[in-house]
């Protein structure tokens, strides 16, 4: 699934254009790496979003094409806020 797909799935940003500006700015990194948008995410990857006062890192532990809100959080481990 491509980076800016699941940010947006796993409701990490509100939405994919937004997730698709901010990893043309270099705010999103994968395994401590810029990523494009169009990164395909894999199972173990680490992805750090630096759009707020403190960066957000997390895990991801599944991919999932359609998500429920409630079920959001089980695609990601939160390692840092």
């Amino acid at each position: 699934m491509r980076l800016d797909k699941y940010l947006k799935v796993t409701r990490l940003i509100k939405r994919r254009t937004i997730a698709n500006e901010a990893c043309d700015a270099d705010k999103v990194l994968v395994n401590d790496k810029p990523a494009r948008a169009s990164y395909n995410v894999k199972i173990g990857d680490v992805i750090t979003i630096c759009m707020g006062q403190k960066p957000l890192k997390v895990k991801v532990t599944a991919i999932t094409e359609h998500v429920t809100k409630e079920n959001a959080a089980d695609n990601y481990t939160v390692i840092s806020e």
